[in-house]
């Protein structure tokens, strides 16, 4: 393998990664709704079950930290890619932020943006 296709191996797994955690985030909020959705339909008290929904959200809770660290992650590469002078790689998603302290759409952290 040469050197370009290492890196894309490693960004290809890095997004799938990515893929996978915000896929798990979005099944354990629907996990939520349909305990609650349950609950209402078969008209249960909100005490039932209340254990169960907690839990579910902690696991939700655990999953945003995930994200996060994997995000970081991904920055961390980002800058020793750079380091290293590798330039830039197209691979993944191709609309993303130069740089990782501007959201897509957004301002720089800590940059007020002033509101009509």
């Amino acid at each position: 393998m040469d050197r370009t296709e290492v890196i894309s191996s490693v960004a290809g797994d890095l997004y799938a990664t990515e893929k996978a955690v915000d896929a798990a985030i979005t099944a354990s909020t629907t996990l939520v709704q349909s305990m609650i959705g349950a609950r209402t339909l078969l008209k249960v008290s909100p005490v039932a079950g209340s254990e169960a929904q907690a839990k579910a959200i902690e696991a939700i809770a655990a999953l945003s930290s995930a994200r996060e660290a994997i995000v970081a992650c991904h920055a961390e590469l980002q800058r020793a890619h750079r380091r290293q002078g590798y330039g830039i790689y197209a691979a993944g998603p191709l609309d993303k932020p130069d740089d990782w302290e501007t959201p897509m759409g957004g301002t720089k952290k800590n940059e007020l943006q002033r509101v009509a």
